[in-house]
């Protein structure tokens, strides 16, 4: 199945090519209230998942054939729609809604990509200003020439090397969130190692480049 796309709980994206990723995607799974903006939006969801406390009634109701409650309450709703999606088989393309709402929960489902992108590489995390894409060891990515690029490690030991970047990184420890932000692409591909075994985190944003 192509370009199945998680919608959060966040704030509906607004851009035009999200947008129309929306409207052409094959599947749409929804992460519980998600469901309701969807609707609003005038797309019926594919699925709805999650501890479903936040959709409303009648919607729960009305798609109750196509809702998945998970009981367990150790992960948040990106991260069962993520279970869901791997238990199905699905191959998801992007994540949309994951921010503008509370920032608390921005970083957890930043934090559940990083994990899931290892199972799911192809999937990107779409914000309004940019889109994250996540790697474990090494990776090469394409981005036009001129692009800005930021890493986040998420284990500040790991040592970082880089090539095609205009701010090199060699051996680099990324300490600190704001390490590794705010460098540019400068040769497609570019390529980043990684020393350590966790998720490294990367953040491109929407330019006329791109």
């Amino acid at each position: 199945m192509n370009e199945v796309i998680i919608l959060a709980d966040g704030e509906f994206p607004r851009q035009p090519h999200l947008i129309d990723m929306l409207k052409s995607a094959s599947c749409v799974v929804c992460c519980d209230g998600a469901a309701d903006k969807l609707l609003a939006f005038g797309r019926e969801p594919d699925w709805i998942v999650g501890d479903l406390d936040s959709v409303s009634p009648e919607t729960k109701s009305r798609f109750a054939d196509r809702a998945v409650k998970f009981f367990e309450q150790e992960t948040n709703d990106l991260a069962k729609a993520f279970r869901f999606c791997k238990e199905k088989g699905f191959a998801v393309s992007a994540v949309l809604g994951a921010s503008g709402a509370r920032e608390d929960h921005l970083l957890g489902n930043l934090s559940r990509f990083a994990e899931a992108a290892m199972e799911f590489p192809a999937c990107r995390l779409y914000t309004g200003t940019g889109y994250f894409v996540s790697f474990c060891k090494e990776g090469s990515f394409e981005a036009p020439c001129g692009s800005q690029v930021s890493i986040f490690s998420f284990d500040p030991s790991a040592e970082i090397t880089s090539c095609g970047l205009k701010y090199p990184l060699e051996n680099l420890q990324l300490k600190w969130w704001y390490s590794g932000t705010l460098n540019e692409v400068e040769t497609v591909p570019f390529f980043l190692r990684s020393s350590g075994n966790m998720p490294i985190l990367l953040f491109f944003k929407y330019n006329s480049l791109n």
